[in-house]
């Protein structure tokens, strides 16, 4: 097959998905594209081809040349393999279970009354300034960082710290620069474990410690995972949220006039927001078929599951944002075995910032063109920089 696409594809708008990805998606569901550092790769656009490989163990993070592999980018993190090839399973199936304990409903549960007061807070300081005022600095930067930092047991006086070392580590163009930030990362893991062993706390890295054939570096790797992970995304998320309801001004009355359709309506802010193109990479074990093209072991395969999420086959107009749709079939959380396991905290957060924001902020708006916003492009997460409103 032809070579059909350059990744990335260029975004007009930081709400829709890319043209490109759309012509492409009306096309087919698989596509050989060529990644953003020259490689060949496979894309997989349709819904319901996205959904079975998120589950199928065919397909890994892991390869047996890592350094002939084909790459996605320059980030040390994701750019490339992550793994060793012939224990990723085992490896997979530990990771899971010594996390998700810490991620449980009653974990969820006991969380939520926290996040609540935590969001108030941040929106008595938003509401404290004149506006107009930067949505994206003052809610919906912080409010992921103090939850997981309370929830791991991180000082959030070290977010400067440790959100420079994030950004870094995510760098998708200069791989030097990845590595050094991963590095610190893991740097400040070790230092942190170091502290819990000696006074542990009520937090997940102390019970990580705490857990029988943990080592040192295990529990460090494991907290900075789900440090980068557990704040950097819900960042992204609830500005793109925002945006979307301050540009659909019908959508958002409709929340203003009945805030018990929140639930809902993060379901849709998680599906609708357009990405560029390039998904989730995952590595060919073996040979196999995707909708008829021949996939060869070793080859890299692209879960678009933003193109997914905007299959006209399983959401009705796509592009059209509507928070009464049944969206909780998107893919943002991927599915089956490597399903995110953040993904209950990323909701109790999203549920409790737009809750408060269309019953304290009614008249709430975009205070600028959303042509002059501000897009992150450098990094693997992407999202806005800024987001001035008013109300």
């Amino acid at each position: 097959m032809a070579i059909a696409a350059q990744l990335p594809f260029e975004q007009t708008d930081p709400l829709r998905i890319a043209p490109r990805l759309r012509e492409l998606q009306s096309r087919g569901t698989v596509h050989r594209v060529r990644t953003a550092v020259g490689d060949e790769a496979w894309l997989v656009t349709g819904h319901g081809q996205v959904r079975q490989l998120l589950d199928d163990n065919r397909l890994g993070r892991s390869h047996p040349a890592p350094q002939t592999a084909a790459r996605t980018g320059e980030s040390a993190l994701f750019g490339g393999p992550l793994g060793n090839f012939a224990t990723e399973a085992a490896d997979h199936a530990r990771m899971r279970s010594l996390l998700q304990p810490h991620f449980s409903p009653k974990h969820m549960r006991a969380l939520h009354p926290r996040v609540e007061t935590l969001t108030a807070r941040l929106l008595d300081g938003l509401t404290a300034q004149r506006p107009p005022a930067d949505l994206h600095a003052a809610v919906a930067v912080p409010l992921p960082i103090l939850v997981i930092c309370e929830l791991l047991g991180v000082p959030y006086e070290d977010r400067e710290q440790f959100r420079a070392w994030t950004a870094d580590a995510a760098n998708i163009r200069d791989g030097a620069c990845s590595e050094r930030g991963l590095a610190e990362l893991f740097g400040y893991g070790q230092k942190l474990v170091k502290c819990k062993r000696a006074e542990p706390g009520d937090d997940v890295i102390s019970r990580l410690c705490a857990t029988e054939g943990v080592s040192d570096d295990e529990a460090a790797g494991l907290s900075m995972a789900l440090l980068f992970a557990g704040h950097e995304t819900t960042v992204v998320q609830i500005g793109l949220g925002a945006l979307l309801l301050l540009t659909h001004p019908e959508q958002w009355q409709a929340l203003v006039d009945d805030p018990g359709l929140v639930p809902n309506a993060v379901e849709e802010i998680l599906r609708a927001p357009g990405k560029g193109g390039g998904g989730i990479p995952r590595y060919a074990r073996t040979d196999l078929e995707i909708d008829g093209v021949t996939v060869r072991a070793g080859e890299l395969v692209l879960l678009d599951n933003g193109a997914a999420n905007h299959d006209p086959a399983v959401f009705p107009d796509p592009d059209r944002a509507d928070i009464t749709r049944s969206a909780a079939a998107h893919l943002t959380f991927g599915h089956g075995a490597r399903y995110c396991l953040g993904a209950p905290l990323a909701r109790v957060e999203l549920q409790a910032v737009f809750t408060q924001l269309v019953t304290r902020l009614p008249t709430l708006r975009l205070a600028v063109a959303v042509e002059e916003l501000t897009m992150r492009r450098d990094t693997l997460t992407g999202g806005l920089a800024e987001l001035p409103v008013r109300w």
